[in-house]
């Protein structure tokens, strides 16, 4: 059986709000479908600023996700 599996990796005020800091999600296409399962099931997602990376890349558009890739989101880091 194959492993199509996506890692989703939550950092700072995201974590309070998923519940937990890492989710296992099957069968995500891409980062936008990922988006729009994760505003369904953490509405409070909706009204937070975050930055999503890929395999620790940031990315700015929609990117296909693999079996077996990283996806992180963080909120925005404060300057200090």
């Amino acid at each position: 059986m194959m492993n199509n599996t996506v890692q989703i990796l939550f950092f700072g005020s995201l974590t309070d709000i998923i519940g937990e800091a890492k989710l296992c999600l099957n069968g995500i296409a891409d980062t936008n479908a990922l988006q729009q399962l994760l505003l369904e099931q953490y509405p409070m997602l909706a009204s937070t600023k975050y930055f999503m990376a890929v395999n620790q890349k940031m990315i700015s558009e929609n990117t296909p996700l693999k079996p077996s890739d990283t996806v992180a989101l963080m909120p925005p880091f404060s300057g200090g």
